[in-house]
């Protein structure tokens, strides 16, 4: 098959991919101001894409970790061709699709990384994988970012509640908290999440169109992104953000809604900042995972919380389950496209209408702002204590230390008897 055309396949395919990921990962930006009514859904994705258009202009360092860091490329690396870049993108693509149908949190980032490391082992062996950089730039950040995150948004969350915390001078007795000032602060940091997701996720479909070009020859192996595809790639972003991810924000949104502002400020602060240093540094994260790492630290920051370490390991498990997943659909739709041009083209068919299915049977049940806000895993990974349930708790301390008030007196009583 023409090389020419091999090569504008893989960058609509990349260019959709992009797009899938914008809605696919909306809700890591905005689940948490939406289910607090911090900022109207509509609103919010429209924020959102703006800043995920911004961020992609701000960082290339993730889009160079994909492009010549994973997969080795050029004259002193294994040249892997655009036919094995489609079948890793198409791998990706197919599992973005099946998760964002079944409402699941998924990574996009270890979707991608999945199935181009599936396909690059089929089409061109193990020696393509550059596993040093695999293990320093994907791995471990993907064990250890969730876990900053995490920290730093329960440490967050306690010291908003200690520093906000008002009581009677005189009595020492417990007042009404004002805590409305971080619901306006969730804009902010909503928006610095967004902004962080552009520099993080978009650079990873750069990499994949740069990766193409220089596996093709049109581009020196080595260099950077062109300036026209960060621009189709912040553009496709964007897109895919203002579509929505309603199905996504269903699933992550009511969860939250024991999330109150001052958590939610907390840990969207931990999230814009573990992904921004990430960026800098060029760590491809997952979004999804360093959110959900966060939204569970903010929870178990707030008094009365306890732990649903079966929900924290069905969270894992699934993180852990993406990238071979989606590894094995692209050696899957590698084989396919090394038999040739009729495989291709099978492949490509294929994966069109499995796309196409999808999206029409999502259609049966519809989901847009009007009711996108339903329960998230990592929302539910901390049992809140229920007002009513800390009511009756007091009150039935009050009574036992009154009765036992009562009990000492009585004795005191009979012994001056």
């Amino acid at each position: 098959m023409d090389i020419t055309f091999m090569v504008a396949l893989v960058i609509a395919l990349a260019l959709f991919f992009d797009f899938t990921n914008g809605f696919h990962d909306t809700a890591n930006a905005m689940a948490t101001p939406i289910a607090t009514g911090a900022i109207k859904p509509k609103t919010a994705v429209a924020l959102a894409a703006i800043l995920n258009l911004v961020g992609a202009f701000l960082s290339t360092e993730v889009a160079k970790t994909i492009s010549g860091g994973i997969i080795r490329e050029g004259s002193d690396g294994v040249q892997i061709t655009p036919d094995i870049i489609f079948a890793g993108l198409m791998g990706a693509v197919l599992w973005n699709m099946i998760t964002w149908l079944k409402g699941l949190p998924s990574s996009s980032s270890h979707a991608l990384f999945g199935g181009l490391i599936g396909a690059a082992i089929v089409g061109a062996g193990f020696s393509s994988v550059n596993l040093e950089t695999l293990l320093q730039k994907v791995i471990l950040p993907a064990v250890f970012a969730p876990l900053i995150a995490g920290v730093a948004a329960y440490v967050c969350t306690r010291l908003a509640y200690a520093l906000t915390s008002r009581h009677d001078p005189e009595t020492g007795s417990k007042l009404t908290q004002k805590r409305g000032g971080f619901r306006n602060g969730q804009v902010f940091t909503s928006s610095l999440v967004a902004l962080a997701h552009g520099t993080n996720d978009a650079q990873k479909t750069m990499g994949i169109i740069t990766l193409v070009l220089i596996a093709a020859g049109s581009q020196a192996p080595g260099s950077g992104p062109q300036f026209w595809v960060i621009s189709a790639c912040a553009l496709a972003i964007a897109i895919g953000t203002y579509s929505g991810g309603w199905r996504i924000i269903r699933t992550m949104g009511s969860g939250l809604t024991e999330v109150k502002p001052a958590q939610g400020f907390a840990a969207e602060t931990s999230t814009a900042s573990a992904i921004l240093a990430s960026s800098h540094l060029g760590f491809a994260l997952s979004t999804t995972q360093v959110a959900s790492g966060s939204v569970i630290g903010s929870g178990m920051g707030r008094r009365g919380t306890t732990v649903r370490w079966n929900m924290v390991g069905r969270i894992a498990l699934g993180w852990l389950f993406t990238l071979p997943a989606a590894g094995v659909v692209g050696a899957l739709t590698a084989l396919l496209v090394k038999t040739g041009a009729v495989g291709i083209l099978i492949a490509a068919v294929a994966g069109s209408a499995a796309i196409l299915f999808m999206f029409f049977y999502s259609r049966k049940s519809s989901v847009s702002h009007q009711n996108a806000v339903e329960v998230e895993e990592a929302g539910q990974a901390v049992r809140f204590a229920k007002k009513k349930a800390r009511a009756e708790a007091k009150a039935k301390a009050r009574a036992e230390a009154k009765a036992r008030a009562e009990a000492k007196a009585n004795n005191t009583k009979e012994n001056r008897r």
